[in-house]
């Protein structure tokens, strides 16, 4: 049903009190073809929402149509001795998707744990964390084409991943509903422990012979003890991107800051901790307001409680300048601004 003046608090992370001219909750592609033929949705501009974890509405009132999307399901489609292939449906809440794969034993996703938002938003973010990325376990995806009411699919190759970033994101923005996403995990997974504290925290849990679910508790752990839980305080989780810059770039940086943090991407290019460079900075823990910077993880900004968008926004943008004028080093924000 199209609603008029719908609130948008439940539905942002940052916790902020938007208000929707219309909104529409999506449960199947009947709901999508019958929502192109209303005038509301012809005439209005949009945008598609999905758990709202990536987000930061600048205004208090979004002059157009959200459309919420809320379609269920996880199936087998089909698997052999290695494989899994899996399909989940877009509506279907990332965590809950990882932490069902874990449970069965499929690989592949483990270091993707406690990563907010929904299934649908996976591929259109291309997350990742810990050293896997979403086009790691992508095998295909299906989406409505709100220009022409049709459903599409998309291999990886369609899809354009990049950091951070896919078609979704840059020239099919609002234009693609994805409905339903289709992974290939691993029955005898190789795990990924190099990456960031994952071999430190299994230590610390006295794990020596980890398995997939000893590297899901991991990864939570580490991220509940840097990460506030967004019910709690409001946040959209990192705010900005880990910028690439060339190796010879960092290599000055290092000279400068030997405890700069980066990561070798082997194409002569690193990424930086993000995080680093805005603690460096002098941003952590810092506050604005209600506009603030956690002080457990500098790439979060935080909503104490009655922040907006606006302010929030202001903030990040002081932090750009000031990282800029610091390293030269501009950084991009990940959360999507509307």
């Amino acid at each position: 049903m199209l609603s008029r003046n719908f609130s948008l608090s439940k539905h942002n992370t940052f916790g902020l009190d938007v208000m929707a001219a219309y909104f529409m909750a999506i449960t199947d592609t009947r709901d999508l073809k019958k929502l192109r033929n209303d005038r509301i949705f012809i005439e209005e501009k949009r945008m598609i929402l999905g758990g709202g974890s990536n987000c930061l509405f600048l205004d208090d009132y979004y002059e157009g149509l959200v459309i919420l999307i809320e379609n269920k399901g996880i199936n087998i489609v089909s698997e052999d001795n290695d494989t899994v292939h899996i399909s989940a449906a877009a509506g279907e809440d990332w965590t809950f998707f990882v932490e069902k794969m874990v449970n069965a034993g499929y690989g592949g996703v483990e270091n993707l744990s406690r990563i907010p938002g929904k299934v649908g938003a996976a591929p259109m973010q291309n997350i990742g964390a810990y050293g896997v990325e979403l086009k790691d376990v992508f095998y295909s995806l299906q989406a409505f084409d709100l220009n022409t009411g049709e459903l599409v699919n998309f291999d990886c190759n369609d899809c354009e991943f990049g950091y951070r970033t896919s078609v979704f994101k840059t020239i099919y923005k609002d234009r693609f509903v994805i409905l339903s996403v289709d992974f290939v995990l691993q029955k005898n997974p190789l795990l990924k422990l190099e990456y960031g504290a994952i071999k430190q925290k299994l230590e610390d849990l006295g794990v020596h012979k980890p398995n997939i679910k000893d590297v899901s508790r991991a990864v939570t752990h580490i991220r509940e003890s840097k990460l506030p839980d967004p019910k709690i305080l409001g946040n959209a989780g990192s705010f900005f991107k880990n910028p690439v810059i060339h190796n010879l770039v960092f290599d000055d940086l290092k000279k400068e800051f030997p405890d700069a943090v980066g990561f070798s991407n082997n194409h002569n290019t690193t990424k930086v901790a993000a995080g680093w460079l805005i603690e460096k900075a002098g941003w952590k823990g810092c506050r604005k307001g209600d506009a603030g910077v956690h002080k457990n993880q500098a790439l979060v900004l935080v909503n104490y409680g009655k922040a907006t968008g606006r302010e929030i926004y202001s903030l990040a943008m002081e932090i750009q300048q000031s990282v800029k004028e610091k390293f030269g080093i501009l950084l991009e924000p990940e959360v999507n601004v509307f």
